[in-house]
């Protein structure tokens, strides 16, 4: 486990460097927003299609990884939906708790940090770890928020969540990175180049953003941002893990890969929807701020479990 801690520490280091930045005044609030235009919108989808331009379409969609990810993710989501209720939270702060609960940061922490920590053979569950996210629960988050303020459900939340899944360049770069691929098609050498170039900021410019980002969270709520953190960072990984295993006999390497995807901590995007909607935005910065603290030593120990196998 040491050794693993070691090997994660220089991309914790990159997190603490942002923080640091941005609680000093010397990374502004506006400048941490164009850095992570440019990680979103730029270096990370040149990652994603270069990855993905590789890798043939039977590498990455395997239904039973789909399935086993959805039932362990679906059992937590509800189980920490059902723990709102209780506290007679209403629709949209339950969906929003939920969301933390089972949401990771996929795209800027786990895919530079789990696809150098693991190997290439996990860029592909990497990849459908976070189109399901994407497609399914960030599309779900977003009709239970409206539909409960509208009181029904419209087929004007359908077109803005598909439109949404459109623009989303992360979803895009996969796409064409794949369909490039199933048609046999080779980059040319300079794009290839280019991707590469362009891609290599992806990992220290997404770590620099996520700190600079936590920098302007707060620990309000505490206690809620502690259970979510628990959810996040144990129970999840621990639920997708013995879905994989048990339920739908998935690989042994791809069911590591899920289970230290679903490890990771709670994803920035489920703040903006948070603050978007003006739904809990508060308690999703602390449940943010505490899990990404945590995760300097729950990761390494998930890491560490899921290579010695």
């Amino acid at each position: 486990m040491i050794a693993v801690f070691l090997q994660t520490l220089p991309f914790f280091g990159l997190i603490a460097l942002g923080y640091g930045a941005a609680r000093r005044g010397f990374f502004s609030e506006v400048g941490t927003a164009y850095l992570t235009k440019f990680v979103f919108y730029f270096a990370l989808p040149a990652m994603l299609l270069r990855f993905s331009v590789s890798l043939n379409l039977s590498d990455v969609l395997d239904w039973s990884f789909v399935g086993a990810y959805l039932v362990g993710t679906f059992a937590v989501y509800a189980l920490a939906t059902l723990v709102a209720m209780i506290r007679r939270l209403n629709v949209a702060e339950a969906a929003i708790e939920a969301q933390c609960a089972v949401i990771g940061n996929v795209g800027f922490l786990g895919i530079p940090m789990l696809a150098l920590l693991l190997g290439d053979k996990a860029i592909g569950p990497i990849m459908m770890v976070l189109a399901v996210d994407l497609v399914f629960f960030g599309s779900l988050v977003v009709i239970l928020i409206t539909g409960s303020r509208d009181g029904r459900m419209r087929l004007g939340i359908l077109r803005t969540v598909g439109l949404g899944l459109l623009k989303n360049p992360m979803i895009v770069s996969i796409v064409i990175g794949l369909t490039l691929s199933a048609m046999t098609i080779d980059l040319p050498l300079p794009a290839t180049d280019f991707l590469t170039l362009l891609g290599g900021a992806a990992t220290p410019g997404a770590l620099f953003a996520i700190g600079a980002s936590l920098a302007s969270k707060s620990a309000e709520r505490v206690s809620i941002a502690a259970w979510l953190t628990l959810c996040k960072l144990v129970l999840h990984p621990a639920a997708v893990g013995l879905a994989a295993l048990y339920l739908f006999h998935v690989d042994p390497v791809a069911t590591g890969v899920m289970v230290a995807a679903a490890a990771l901590p709670v994803a920035g995007n489920v703040y903006i929807i948070a603050q978007h909607y003006a739904v809990a935005p508060a308690r999703v910065s602390a449940a943010i701020l505490i899990s990404t603290a945590a995760s300097i030593l729950t990761i390494s120990v998930v890491i560490g479990w899921v290579t010695s196998l």
